[in-house]
């Protein structure tokens, strides 16, 4: 098989970010794509008696970029690798037991995949997902009281201590490095469109070398 086509899809929390790689992988066919999300590499931490309250999801520190780094550079050598998933509760990362195979497509999806210089630099087409500050806010805060079950004090606390200044240290300064910015979220159809169109010419072109 060749070389897989890298395809890195940022941008803030709740910009729509899973919607659109999902929509994209679903297009190309997911027989020849596969997506893998920034929020499975977590470290783990269960083994420490830390609250999950104190971590800092939105900081890169909070990402084992290392193994993601291993994880990709096994896809591009055409390696199967571990499916992973992480336990916002207990901080516990663990392996399913199922393997995700090599695909045409890799699509890795995050709010820091852009900040992260080692993963940026294996990604062919980089998108950086934009959508309005409060857009985001709110599509957030009906996220976190239906899955997550916290109360509007607990989500905007997290939001201004932790959400908005990772967003603007790390986040949006990352969108500089981004081939294309898609405004107005992760539904905005025409951008989509276009993403797809380059993803299946560069296809083609490797299909005919």
């Amino acid at each position: 098989m060749a070389r897989p086509l890298l395809v890195g899809v940022a941008g803030g929390t709740s910009a729509g970010k899973s919607t659109f790689a999902l929509r994209v992988a679903e297009t190309v066919g997911l027989e020849n794509a596969v997506l893998l999300a920034e929020s499975s590499y977590y470290h783990d931490r269960s083994h420490f008696s830390e609250n999950p309250e104190k971590i800092n999801f939105d900081h890169p520190d909070s990402i084992d970029f290392d193994l993601m780094e291993k994880h990709l550079r096994m896809l591009i050598d055409g390696v199967a690798i571990p499916r992973l998933v992480y336990h916002r509760d207990t901080c516990a990362r663990e392996e399913t037991g199922e393997k995700i195979e090599p695909r045409r497509v890799i699509l890795v999806e995050g709010i820091l995949i852009l900040a992260e210089e080692r993963i940026r630099d294996l990604l062919d087409f980089k998108v950086f997902i934009d959508a309005d500050s409060d857009l985001r806010f709110i599509r957030r805060l009906g996220r976190d009281f239906a899955e997550k079950a916290m109360d509007l004090d607990e989500i905007c606390r997290v939001y201004l201590e932790k959400v908005k200044p990772m967003h603007l240290r790390f986040v949006l300064p990352s969108k500089r490095y981004a081939d294309v910015i898609v405004p107005m979220g992760g539904m905005n159809l025409a951008a989509l469109e276009m993403v797809i169109s380059r993803i299946q010419a560069a296809l083609a072109a490797d299909a005919r070398a």
